[in-house]
C-alpha cells in the first residue's frame, strides 16, 4: 500500500494578488489596486492544494526559506491537508514570491525565485518514489535545479513504477530549450497549455505542434482556456472536450493547475481519459469563481455546490 496517492514536486512561493488595478503600471508613476490577496501562489501549490480538497492524499516536495513567507506557505499546504514533511527549508535562500497584476481573464507577474531555483534531485528525499502512486512536476522553466535534473527524476520515477504527469508551463526567459523528445517518453501525461504547446516545439500552429510531439507521447491533454481542452493519444486519436463556462469570472489565476488537479484525480482513481478531460475542464471552471487559485475548493461540500449551482454539473467527492 502507498502511503500517498500523489507527490507534487516543484515550486513554492507566496503570491501577492493585486485586483482592480487603475490601468498599467508605469515606470515613475504610482497606481491604485483595489483589492489585495496575500496567499499561498505556485502553480504546483495549487494543484496540490486542490487535489488533497477534492480528497486525494497528497504530499509536496519543494524548497522554502526559513522566513515567515516559508511559514506561510508551510501553513497553508498544512491546512489545505497537504503533507509538508518532505519540504526542504534553506537557511541559506529565502522563500519565493510572486506580485500577480490581475485584469479580468490575464495578469502580469513579476516573481522573485529565492530558494525554488536551487533545489535539485539530489535534494529530494528518494523514499517518497516508494511511497506514491503518481507523481507531478510543474513550472520547470522558473526553476533551474529541477530542470537541469528533470530526466533524472521522471527515470528514476519509472524505475520505481511511479506514473508522472508534467505541466511545463511558461517560460520566462523565452527559450523553450526543453528537448521533450527525450523527456516525453517517460511522462505518463503532458499538460501543456495551445500556446506553450507551439513555443515548445517551435511551431506556428496547434496541428504542427501535435504532429510533433506525437512520436514522443504517452498521453496529453491540452489546455484552451475558455475553448476547452484536446485530448490527444499516443494512436494519435484526439478528442476535443467544450469549456464549462463561468459567465462572471473573479479572476484565471490557477485555473489551468485547477484543470491539472481533476484530471489527476480522475487518473489515478482508474477512469477513462475522455472523463478525465471532462473532469478536469469542470475543476478548471471552478477555480473561475473565487479569487487566487485555492479559494473556490475549501471544502468537497463547497466543491460539489459550486459544482451544481453555477455549472448544473453533479459530482460526488
Amino acid at each position: 500500500m502507498k502511503k500517498f496517492d500523489v507527490v507534487a514536486i516543484g515550486e513554492l512561493n507566496t503570491d501577492i494578488i493585486l485586483n482592480k488595478i487603475d490601468g498599467f503600471p508605469q515606470v515613475g508613476k504610482e497606481k491604485f489596486a483595489k483589492d489585495m490577496t496575500l496567499t499561498l501562489g505556485s502553480s504546483t501549490a495549487i494543484f496540490a492544494a486542490n487535489i488533497a480538497a477534492l480528497g486525494v492524499k497528497t504530499a509536496f516536495v519543494g524548497m522554502i526559506g526559513n522566513d515567515v513567507f516559508g511559514k506561510l506557505i508551510k501553513n497553508s499546504l498544512a491546512e489545505k491537508s497537504v503533507y509538508t514533511n518532505f519540504l526542504i527549508q534553506s537557511d541559506k535562500y529565502p522563500t519565493g514570491a510572486t506580485i500577480v497584476l490581475n485584469y479580468g481573464e490575464d495578469r502580469a507577474n513579476i516573481t522573485f525565485q529565492g530558494a525554488m531555483d536551487f533545489m535539485t534531485f539530489d535534494d529530494i528525499d528518494k523514499k517518497i518514489f516508494q511511497k506514491t502512486k503518481h507523481i507531478h512536476i510543474s513550472s520547470i522553466f522558473m526553476q533551474s535545479g529541477l530542470k537541469k535534473d528533470l530526466l533524472k527524476i521522471l527515470k528514476f520515477a519509472s524505475e520505481n513504477g511511479v506514473r508522472t504527469s508534467l505541466d511545463t508551463q511558461w517560460d520566462p526567459s523565452e527559450k523553450w530549450d526543453l528537448d521533450y523528445k527525450t523527456i516525453l517518453p517517460y511522462v505518463s501525461v503532458f499538460m501543456p497549455n495551445e500556446k506553450e504547446l507551439q513555443l515548445l516545439t517551435g511551431s506556428s500552429d496547434l496541428n504542427t505542434a501535435i504532429e510533433k510531439i506525437l512520436p514522443f507521447i504517452n498521453v496529453c491533454i491540452i489546455k484552451c482556456g475558455k475553448n476547452g481542452s484536446i485530448l490527444v493519444q499516443k494512436d494519435g486519436t484526439q478528442h476535443y472536450q467544450e469549456a464549462f463556462l463561468n459567465e462572471n469570472v473573479v479572476d484565471a489565476i490557477g485555473a489551468g493547475d485547477s484543470f491539472n488537479s481533476g484530471f489527476i484525480y480522475q487518473f489515478i482513481k482508474g477512469q477513462s481519459l475522455t472523463e478525465c478531460q471532462r473532469f478536469g475542464n469542470l475543476i478548471g471552471a471552478i477555480n473561475t469563481t473565487a479569487s487566487g487559485g485555492t479559494s473556490a475548493f475549501t471544502s468537497k461540500e463547497n466543491i460539489e455546490q459550486i459544482a451544481k449551482e453555477k455549472f448544473k454539473q453533479s459530482i460526488s467527492l
